[in-house]
């Protein structure tokens, strides 16, 4: 009897985990470590934003490693998922449009976390402008930009696993409608006020790359 043929690789949903403990534990632990003083927002006081960079350059310093960690950590998870639908036997562009979008995701958050180590180093957020200029960097290139890619890997994932059936139905159709969401959380580039669909598209992405990679098959169908 022939051995059936299993994907080599590492196991996509304990990369996605560590992916998501890696980020969140950048926001978790510079709560905990300012004593919950709220993480600087674009669309606030800008001179607090200052102050807390001035105050707190440690755990900012801290939290561009983390997010720095995870982003090498979605690399990984985009190589690994991206090759497991090649070794599923999809030759459609999904996994192209997958891939893309990880890459993208993962350098867009590592951009991200590099713009927070700048910040936290003596002299860079003294001066108010060039404080501002690196906030407003880091958060769109960590909010829009990396939920927008991070949407394209889910879709490049989640289009190809439904017609395929190789995920059950309702959760590459969550997948899809994440998808959706991470698009259109670009619109809060324009308007503000929709802010509040880069964490409704980014966590629940987090959770569906880690159920999406338990439940993809390592062997090819029969």
């Amino acid at each position: 009897m022939a051995a059936i043929s299993t994907h080599k690789g590492p196991p996509p949903a304990g990369v996605a985990g560590i992916f998501t403990l890696l980020f969140l534990s950048s926001i978790v632990l510079s709560r905990i470590l300012t004593h919950n003083a709220p993480i600087p927002m674009p669309y606030g006081n800008p001179w607090l934003s200052q102050q807390y960079f001035l105050t707190f350059p440690n755990v900012v310093k801290l939290s561009g490693f983390l997010q720095l960690g995870s982003a090498i950590a979605l690399a990984i998870l985009t190589a690994s998922l991206t090759s497991r639908l090649r070794f599923l036997g999809i030759t459609a562009t999904g996994p192209h449009i997958a891939l893309a979008g990880g890459i993208a995701a993962s350098t867009f958050l590592a951009f991200s976390g590099l713009v927070s180590w700048v910040l936290s180093q003596p002299g860079a957020a003294n001066t108010f402008d060039t404080m501002r200029s690196l906030q407003l960097l880091g958060f769109v290139a960590g909010g829009a930009a990396h939920t927008a890619a991070l949407g394209l890997l889910i879709a490049g994932i989640a289009v190809p696993c439904l017609l395929l059936k190789l995920l059950p139905n309702g959760w590459a159709i969550a997948g899809i409608v994440i998808a959706a969401l991470a698009e259109l959380s670009t619109l809060s580039m324009i308007l503000p006020q929709l802010s509040f669909l880069l964490p409704l598209a980014r966590f629940p992405a987090m959770v569906w790359l880690i159920v999406a990679g338990a439940c993809l098959p390592r062997s090819k169908p029969q």
